[in-house]
Formats: C-alpha cells, sequence, structure tokens
C-alpha cells in the first residue's frame, strides 16, 4: 500500500452497484452507471483531491467474467504466492475469454487495497464465493461491502455470514443514500483492514473534515453575496413628461425580477459545485417548494409568513414584487405595483383592512419629475426568502449521493421531514438582530457596516449549514 496516496481498487460482479458505490465514494459524478452488465470493461481511475493534491485513489474495474475458471487456475497455481496474480495475467493475456479478467487484476500488482461490492438485495451465489476466495487468495487487505438497494435486507444476514469468513471488514452501504458522513464512517472501517492503513486514513480523513468546512464557508459567502446583490439593487429610468408611467413601472419591476432569479440561480450553481455534483443536474423532489417561483404565493406561504403578509405580497406586480411610490402630491406613500387590479385606492383600502401601514412594502419605487427608481428592498422578508430557499437547496445539495441517477424520485429526508415553513422560521433572537443589522447597513449602503454585519451573517450562516448537516445525519440515522 502507497506510504502517500491509499489506493482502493473496487470489484464485483457486472451490475452489482460497483460503479455507484465508486461515485459516491470518490464523490464524482461522471461515474458511468449503466444497467447493463458488463458496461465497465476498462479499468478507469478516480483521484479524490482537495485543493488540487490528490490525497485518494480509486479504480473502477470490469467485473469477473469467468470467476470460477479463475479460481481452479488459482487453486492449481504452485509457484511463490506473491507472484500469483502477475502469473495469472501473464498466462490469460492473450486469451480473449479472460480480457475482463486480466483487466480487473492488473490494479492488483501493486499494493492495492480491494473493496468487493456486491448486491445485497439478492442471496448469495456460488459464483459469489468463488470471487470472495480469488480475493482471499490474493492476500491484499479487503473490505466487502453490501450494496443495498432499495433497502432490501431480505439477504443480509446471509452476506455478513459469508463475508465474514474472506474480508478483514465488512460494511453496509446503500450507495443511492450514502451521505459525507457516511463516507466518512466507511473511511474509518478501512483503516482496520491494515494497521499500515490507519495513519495515512486518518490523514485523509482529517482533510475531508477540513474540506467539508471550508465548503460549509464558501457557501456562506456565495448567500451573503447574493443578498448583498440582490438587495442592494436599484435602477433609474427617465420619466419625461407624457411618459407611461405604468409602462415604465412595469419595465422597471420585471428586470429586478429577472435580476433576482438570475442572481439566485447563480449561487445555487455554486452551492452545487462546491459539493461536487457537476456534471449530472439532479433533480429536486416534487415536493420542493424550490419549483415554485421565488415570488408565488405558495412560496412565501411555505416559509411561514402570516396571512397578512401574503396578502401584502400578492397586492403587487405580476411578479409578487410590492412596491411603493412617493407620490409628489403631499408626499403620501402608498401601495402600488407594476399591475395593481384595482388601482391604488383599492389597494391601501385592502392594506388599511389588514392593519397594514400603506407604507410597508417590499421594493422602493420612488418618482419625481424626471426619473423614476425602483429599489432598494425595503422589506427584510426578502432576505429571509432567499436565506431560506438558499438552505433548503444547501440541504438537497448534501443529501443527494453523487451515486444517484433517480433523478425523478423524491426522498430527501431532510426537506420531507419539513413543515410548512422555512429555516428562518425559528431562529432566535439573537439571529434575527443578525438579520437586522444586515439589512439596515444594505439600505444604508454603508460600507463599514456592511462589512461587520455581513461577517456576523456569514458566521450564523455557517452556523446553520452545519446544522442542517448534523440534523440530516441524525434524521437518516434514525430512520435506518
Amino acid at each position: 500500500m502507497s506510504a502517500v496516496i491509499p489506493i482502493f481498487a473496487v470489484v464485483g460482479h457486472p451490475n452489482e452497484g460497483k460503479s455507484s458505490v465508486l461515485s459516491t465514494l470518490a464523490e464524482d459524478d461522471s461515474v458511468r452507471i449503466s444497467p447493463v452488465p458488463g458496461e465497465t470493461c476498462e479499468c478507469r481511475i478516480f483521484p479524490v483531491k482537495i485543493d488540487g493534491r490528490e490525497i485518494l485513489r480509486f479504480i473502477d474495474t470490469p467485473g469477473f467474467q469467468n470467476p470460477r475458471a479463475t479460481l481452479r487456475w488459482m487453486q492449481n497455481y504452485t509457484g511463490p504466492a506473491p507472484d500469483l496474480v502477475r502469473e495469472f495475467i501473464w498466462a490469460h493475456i492473450n486469451d480473449s475469454m479472460y480480457h475482463d479478467d486480466c483487466e480487473l487484476l492488473t490494479p492488483l500488482l501493486d499494493e492495492t487495497g480491494i473493496i468487493l461490492v456486491v448486491d445485497g438485495s439478492r442471496p448469495v451465489r456460488d459464483v459469489d464465493r468463488a470471487e470472495m476466495e480469488i480475493l482471499r487468495l490474493i492476500g491484499l487487505p479487503r473490505m466487502g461491502i453490501i450494496n443495498c438497494k432499495e433497502d432490501d435486507t431480505a439477504y443480509l444476514d446471509q452476506w455478513q455470514s459469508e463475508f465474514r469468513r474472506h474480508f478483514n471488514s465488512v460494511r453496509i452501504f446503500n450507495s443511492n443514500k450514502a451521505t459525507y458522513f457516511e463516507r466518512i464512517a466507511l473511511l474509518e472501517s478501512l483503516k482496520s483492514i491494515d494497521q499500515n492503513l490507519q495513519g495515512v486514513l486518518e490523514m485523509v480523513i482529517s482533510a475531508f473534515q477540513t474540506d467539508w468546512i471550508a465548503r460549509d464557508q464558501r457557501t456562506a459567502e456565495a448567500m451573503v453575496a447574493m443578498l448583498t446583490k440582490t438587495l442592494t439593487y436599484r435602477r433609474t429610468a427617465k420619466c419625461p413628461e407624457g411618459t407611461n408611467e405604468a409602462m415604465l413601472r412595469d419595465n422597471l419591476l420585471e428586470k429586478y425580477d429577472r435580476f433576482v432569479v438570475r442572481e439566485e440561480q447563480k449561487m445555487f450553481q455554486l452551492i452545487r459545485s462546491f459539493y461536487k455534483h457537476n456534471i449530472f443536474n439532479f433533480g429536486l423532489p416534487k415536493h420542493s417548494m424550490l419549483h415554485n417561483d421565488l415570488f408565488s404565493e405558495r412560496t412565501w406561504n411555505f416559509l411561514g409568513l402570516s396571512k397578512r403578509q401574503l396578502v401584502l405580497a400578492g397586492l403587487f406586480s405580476g411578479a409578487g414584487i410590492g412596491a411603493a411610490i412617493g407620490l409628489p402630491a403631499g408626499g403620501v406613500t402608498v401601495g402600488v405595483g407594476a399591475a395593481i387590479g384595482g388601482g391604488v385606492g383599492a389597494g391601501v383600502a385592502v392594506l388599511k383592512s389588514l392593519g397594514v401601514l400603506p407604507s410597508v412594502s417590499l421594493l422602493g419605487i420612488k418618482l419625481d419629475n424626471e426619473k423614476l427608481q425602483v429599489g432598494p428592498v425595503q422589506n427584510i422578508q426578502l432576505l429571509y426568502i432567499l436565506i431560506d430557499r438558499a438552505l433548503i437547496f444547501y440541504s438537497h445539495t448534501i443529501n443527494w449521493a453523487h451515486g444517484r441517477r433517480d433523478y425523478e424520485q423524491s426522498n430527501t429526508d431532510a426537506e420531507k421531514s419539513k413543515e410548512k415553513q422555512g429555516y428562518t422560521t425559528n431562529w432566535n433572537r439573537t439571529a434575527r438582530q443578525r438579520c437586522d443589522a444586515f439589512f439596515k447597513a444594505v439600505q444604508k449602503n454603508d460600507a463599514d457596516q456592511l462589512e461587520e454585519t455581513s461577517d456576523d451573517l456569514r458566521k450564523l450562516l455557517r452556523e446553520c449549514l452545519a446544522s442542517i448537516a448534523s440534523n440530516s445525519e441524525k434524521l437518516r440515522g434514525n430512520s435506518t
């Protein structure tokens, strides 16, 4: 075994979930996963890198094609034990019938650890026993992974009993649901298969844990950057006499709507990349409120707003953005939007009936004799909406195993467990004070104050991200 980079060959019979396990272990969603047996016919190396430095290496191998014949040859072998694999390859390298077997065994010429993956949803067969015996005869450190597809454990006891006879360590591992914490637990188990592995794997585990903290930090930074841009947004447009003010207002609000959605999507993409979902765009659960428009009533209702806040949000533009327009005559501020159905009077009447001051709004609009200005945001509720959506997306992302490909299904435990509310709904007073301070700094556009409050908000968000990850793991543990 390499003293610097641990190397593990992932082996097994075709269509046993081998590539899916490898994809999850390596955090690499480019691993080809196919229901067609024998899809993998060549070895492929998957390095695991942190900050550009390789710390771990997995090798995807073809499945066994002739395990019984291979076992018979090895049982009849009489040469030096260390030369067993090399002699087998030399004897069969030109035989096309043994191409996959030779390809599989080639990485084992070096001091490589072995991870055998089997499908725990079916019974043990004689061919499985042959494969396990081959790996035992090779004599390298080895672990058996029982990949329990669809949580089918009917044959689990049988597999565990058989594995104990052939492997240094046995692990149950659902590649479709495995989280970061389960990857760490598996690496901890790998330490037990060979004493020489303990030190180097401890360094690998420490690197993974440090890297996870750094990812959460980058996520919090991306969230604060998005919030700052969307909440400080302001645009002006010339509004000379004779201009259709309603049409101009519509246009400005529509641009703001598109701007916020675009910035939110850019942040989502960053979060995906931080947690290495780079190739496949995993599907959000069907029940996820992230499928709804940012400014839809259902989104705001899900995230815990009161009825009067919902009505207030519904008063305004087609995008659902509230507005306030300063009327030159008398300087009275009333609630209007890009397309209030009943006009200004109806909007004010509804606000009064709800006991809401007419000046309460989401997006400020100011009108003078020459220009119309949109922004910055006046209602702190949008801050909480954006934070909640980012935290929900984070939860989806960290709970989506890299080896999972059933994008149409929805079984994200963390999201299913939540009721109709966002994460921020139950934040304590201190947390809300941090948000209030940040929002006020954004409105004042005070650079020094914004820097200080942004740091406080980032700390709050990092704490929340860590809590979400920890709670997701607890929920998963309680469900298994």
